[in-house]
C-alpha cells in the first residue's frame, strides 16, 4: 500500500532515498513525459535524494551521465511506431536484477509502461523492492488515430495490470484519479505538476517575434503549442481560427511544434504560421508573444502546455479535463468547454476574439493563478509519496529503516 492520498503533504523525509528511476524517454527529447521526469530528477536531487536512472540509449553518441546524486545506466531501444524520434526500451530484467542485488535501491519508480518498464517492474517484484509508477500517457486513446482501434481494449487491460502490480500509481489530477479508479486501478495517488513561472512569463513577450508573424500590438495572435499529430485533434483549432478570422481578418495563428501531421497541414493551410519545434527561452518567447491559446487535445493525462500558456499570460480555451479542469475557472482565468464538444470549442473561441478587453482580463488572471504552482511545492508532495511507499513496505516486512547504501 502506498499510504493515504495526501496531496498537501510537504514534509521532508528523515533520510535521503536511493531511487532507481526507469523511463523510456528523457531530456533532451521534447515531450511532456521527458520534461516532467527531468523536473522530477532535478527536484529530488535538490532535496538530497540519489537517483540511478535507467533509460534507452537515445543515439550512437549517447553516453551515461553522472553528476552529484545522479548516475545513469543506458539500455538498448527501438523506435516507437508513429513516433520515430522516440525509442522504447527493450527488456532488461536480468541486468536490473544483477544491479539491484549489488546495490539495492529503496524504491523503483517507473515513469513509462513499455518493455523496459515492465522488466523493471518484474525485477523489483522478484527482489521485493517497493515500486511506484507514473501514469503519463493515454496510449489506449491514441489507437483510433493510428488505425489500430482494435487494440484499445488490450492496451487498456495491459496498462491496468501493469500499474496494479505497483504499490501505487501517481497521477497529476483528481479527475484522472477518479477515471482510473472507475476503470479498476488501485492505490491511485494525486501529485500535481508545477510550472516554471520564471521561464514562462509574460515579460518574455517579443515585439520582434510578433513582427515576424506580421502582427503589431493590436493584432490578435492565436497560439498552439503541441506535437503536430493526429491524436492532438488539431483540425478543431483550424476550424476555430477560421471563425475567429471572420471577426479579425488580420489575426494570426501560430503553431509551435513538429510531428507527422505538420507537412499536410502546412500544405492545406498556407496562412497558418508553423514555427517548428521550440525549447527553452525561444519557447517561452513564443508563448508570451501570443494572446489567445487554443488547446483542443482530447487525449491528455495532464497537458503541460496548458499551464505553460497560463503562466505566460495567455487567455486559454481548452476542454474541461486534465490540467484545464484542475486550474481553469471558466471566464475567470480562462475558458472551459465541455469535453469533446467541438461546436462549443469553436463558439467559445470565436466569442473570445470579439472582446479583446476580456482577453486581457483572462490573461492577467491566468498568470496570477500559476504564480503559486511552483515545482518546489510539488516536489514536497512527490517526496512524501515516495517516502510513504518505502515506509509502508518496510513496516509490512519488519524493516522500516531506509537504505543507506551509496552509489
Amino acid at each position: 500500500m502506498c499510504g493515504m492520498n495526501t496531496p498537501n503533504k510537504t514534509l521532508r523525509v528523515s533520510a535521503p532515498l536511493h531511487i532507481a528511476l526507469v523511463t523510456e524517454t528523457y531530456l533532451p527529447e521534447v515531450n511532456g513525459v521527458a520534461i516532467t521526469v527531468g523536473r522530477m530528477v532535478h527536484g529530488l536531487r535538490q532535496r538530497g535524494h540519489r537517483i540511478h536512472m535507467f533509460r534507452p540509449r537515445q543515439g550512437k553518441n549517447d553516453v551515461c551521465g553522472e553528476q552529484v546524486n545522479y548516475r545513469e545506466t543506458l539500455v538498448s531501444g527501438m523506435p516507437i511506431p508513429g513516433y520515430p524520434e522516440l525509442k522504447v526500451g527493450l527488456p532488461a530484467k536480468g541486468l536490473l536484477v544483477r544491479l539491484w542485488k549489488k546495490q539495492r535501491p529503496d524504491i523503483v519508480h517507473i515513469a513509462t509502461e513499455g518493455p523496459l518498464g515492465w522488466s523493471a517492474l518484474s525485477a523489483a517484484c522478484k527482489l521485493n523492492i517497493p515500486v511506484s509508477t507514473d501514469f503519463h500517457t493515454n496510449f489506449h486513446s491514441y489507437t483510433q488515430h493510428y488505425g489500430i482501434g482494435w487494440l484499445k481494449k488490450p492496451i487498456a487491460s495491459y496498462l491496468r495490470r501493469f500499474h496494479n502490480k505497483a504499490a501505487c500509481t501517481i497521477v497529476p489530477t483528481d479527475s484522472l484519479q477518479r477515471q482510473l479508479e472507475q476503470a479498476g486501478y488501485q492505490n491511485v495517488i494525486v501529485v500535481s505538476r508545477g510550472v516554471d513561472t520564471e521561464l514562462f512569463h509574460p515579460a518574455k513577450r517579443s515585439d520582434y517575434l510578433r513582427g515576424s508573424w506580421g502582427a503589431d500590438e493590436e493584432t490578435p495572435v492565436v497560439m498552439l503549442v503541441s506535437r503536430i499529430a493526429p491524436e492532438k485533434n488539431l483540425h478543431v483549432v483550424i476550424q476555430a481560427f477560421e471563425q475567429m478570422r471572420r471577426t479579425h481578418p488580420l489575426a494570426r495563428l501560430v503553431m509551435v511544434g513538429d510531428g507527422p501531421a505538420r507537412a499536410e497541414l502546412q500544405k492545406q493551410h498556407p496562412h497558418v504560421i508553423f514555427a517548428g519545434m521550440q525549447t527553452g527561452e525561444a519557447l517561452a518567447q513564443h508563448y508570451a508573444s501570443g494572446d489567445i491559446f487554443l488547446y483542443p487535445s482530447l487525449t491528455e493525462t495532464y497537458g503541460n502546455v496548458t499551464v505553460e500558456s497560463m503562466a505566460s499570460g495567455l487567455a486559454t480555451v481548452a476542454f474541461d479535463y486534465a490540467a484545464a479542469n484542475q486550474h481553469i475557472r471558466h471566464d475567470m482565468n480562462g475558458l472551459l468547454v465541455p469535453f469533446a464538444d467541438t461546436e462549443a470549442f469553436i463558439a467559445q473561441s470565436k466569442a473570445l476574439i470579439t472582446d479583446m478587453a476580456r482577453v486581457h482580463r483572462l490573461r492577467h488572471a491566468a498568470r496570477h493563478t500559476m504564480e503559486s504552482q511552483t515545482w518546489e511545492r510539488i516536489m514536497g508532495q512527490l517526496e512524501a509519496t515516495l517516502n510513504d511507499t518505502v515506509l509502508a513496505r518496510g513496516a509490512k516486512h519488519g524493516q522500516p529503516e531506509l537504505s543507506t547504501a551509496t552509489d
